[in-house]
């Protein structure tokens, strides 16, 4: 069966994505954010799995993964929250985490609930390139799981076309070397780098996330890549409104 995430990324016009974590703001708020997010129009969702120690996430994302982890959210939970998700969501699902709670979980067993509940792909910021491919590639192919790697700004284009060669799907693209949340706008250094990364010709798509927060960014962000991701902006809304106008804000994008 074709995974969601490849029949998306054929689909005309740029992709948004949206990122938040399972739990956040109420413990269940996650299903109802999940439905919302589609009927608003965004093409893929990214659920993010809280962990105490999110080294690649800025404040915002850790205040609401400290909180999500307070409200009482788990691996088990999020899965039980998500098993009948396939019988009013269509668009592809992404879960983002680090690799401890999926280890802690079992890898082959995280993976196989994953593909029960209808989740697409993975992404797991602190899971090395090479130990994914020695010990994890087959098994994320047998439970037809898109593992999606990171670039940033700082990565060597040798280090790049190796991340190309091992990914199936799209290359996350960090706009900048900062964690997320915490720019306002893209500068020249990352218009640069937007050019060179689209001049190597990849032969998977690239989705920039970190520093997208409104049309304006989103519009820049995609002038090359195939889509864009907002995480923090959006967990900022739902800090403020709760989770219940989240087409309002994905109006304001575009």
């Amino acid at each position: 069966m074709e995974n969601r995430i490849h029949k998306r990324l054929h689909a005309e016009g740029k992709l948004l994505s949206i990122y938040f974590t399972a739990g956040y703001p109420q413990l269940s708020d996650t299903v109802k954010i999940i439905q919302d997010l589609e009927k608003s129009g965004v093409d893929m969702i990214e659920i993010g799995l809280p962990f105490s120690d999110p080294l690649a996430d800025g404040p915002t994302i850790q205040e609401s993964s400290t909180a999500a982890l307070k409200n009482g959210m788990t691996t088990r939970l999020l899965f039980e929250q998500l098993k009948d998700i396939r019988k009013s969501v269509s668009i592809p699902l992404i879960l983002m985490g680090y690799f401890n709670p999926m280890l802690q979980y079992g890898v082959e067993e995280f993976c196989a609930k994953c593909q029960e509940i209808g989740i697409d792909g993975i992404i797991m910021p602190d899971l090395p390139l090479a130990i994914y491919q020695d010990e994890y590639d087959a098994i994320f192919k047998k439970y037809n799981l898109v593992n999606v790697f990171l670039i940033t700004p700082q990565t060597s284009d040798e280090r790049i076309r190796q991340i190309d060669a091992a990914s199936d799907g799209f290359i996350y693209m960090v706009s900048s070397a900062s964690v997320t949340g915490s720019k306002s706008g893209f500068g020249k250094e990352q218009e640069a780098y937007f050019e060179r990364i689209d001049s190597l010709k990849l032969s998977n798509p690239q989705i920039v996330g970190f520093g997208i927060k409104d049309a304006e960014t989103f519009k820049q962000a995609t002038k090359t890549a195939k889509g864009a991701i907002i995480g923090s902006a959006f967990i900022k809304h739902l800090t403020e409104y709760g989770a219940n106008q989240t087409n309002a804000f994905i109006k304001s994008i575009r």
